[in-house]
């Protein structure tokens, strides 16, 4: 094993041991030095991802990240981030979250494409993604990080998975024909308080956008979507801090309502 995959280990066993033991860790942007292009932070994901699925999970989609223009900003970016999800990070509609699976959770609410087929080529268009979406579903995805006190950058939070937690998905598919992603209106309640609120139109400019992006970006990478594949398009508003106990409840415009409930302790 040579020093550059030494460290990649290293700095992928951090992650993880952040993880299980509770105990969220330093950034890694310092140690890991310049990669302006992320991939030394996506080798130390993918290395999880591997470790993961050694270890007997199952991947059942991709996660994206960063399709906020004021997120990208503040880190410094010009393009989203992505990450892997796994089989039992998925929860359905008002299934109980335990909080204990968590380390510092935020809630956002989100569309969510599940593929029937798939997507192999690094240039596919519009159309062909269109095509091969099944269905979409309200989500709201409850993002989590490694990294104490949320002090991210670009480096740190693709290392981290895209800072992946858990995904609660609601249980009424809509086709896409007729829906207009980009107009859809998103509402978020905590309890009785509304906490987030936003649009298709905060992700990319359109949620398809980003998945149309992740589509052509893991096909160059020779890991293309596949039919069966759940997308996470990302953010629709701003993302909020969860508290043991808490209840939320989004709503999609056309999409549907998802509710997240989290365990006392």
């Amino acid at each position: 094993m040579d020093a550059r995959t030494e460290s990649i280990e290293r700095w992928a066993e951090r992650l993880r041991l952040a993880e299980s033991q509770r105990e969220p860790i330093e950034p890694l942007r310092d140690e890991i030095g310049a990669d302006p292009d992320g991939r030394l932070a996506y080798a130390i994901q993918q290395a999880n991802v591997a470790h993961a699925v050694a270890q007997g999970r199952r991947v059942v989609g991709r996660k994206i990240g960063l399709t906020s223009p004021a997120v990208q900003r503040q880190l410094g970016v010009d393009q989203p981030d992505f990450g892997t999800l796994f089989a039992d990070m998925l929860y359905g509609d008002g299934e109980e979250v335990p909080i204990a699976r968590t380390l510092q959770p935020k809630v956002e609410a989100e569309v969510a494409l599940v593929l029937e087929r798939d997507l192999p080529a690094a240039d596919t268009t519009l159309v062909e993604l269109i095509g091969a979406t099944a269905y979409v579903l309200p989500a709201i995805e409850i993002v989590d990080s490694r990294i104490e006190r949320w002090n991210i950058r670009f480096t740190d939070t693709v290392a981290d998975n895209a800072s992946s937690g858990l995904v609660v998905l609601g249980g009424v598919p809509t086709k896409l024909t007729g829906l207009d992603l980009k107009l859809c209106a998103m509402t978020m309640q905590r309890g009785e308080e509304t906490v987030s609120g936003g649009s298709g139109a905060a992700c990319l400019g359109h949620p398809l956008n980003a998945a149309l992006w992740l589509a052509r970006k893991l096909a160059a990478l020779g890991q293309p979507l596949r039919a069966g594949d759940l997308v996470l398009t990302g953010a629709l508003g701003p993302m909020v801090a969860v508290a043991a106990g808490d209840r939320f409840e989004a709503r999609v415009d056309g999409v549907g309502s998802v509710r997240a409930r989290f365990s006392t302790a």
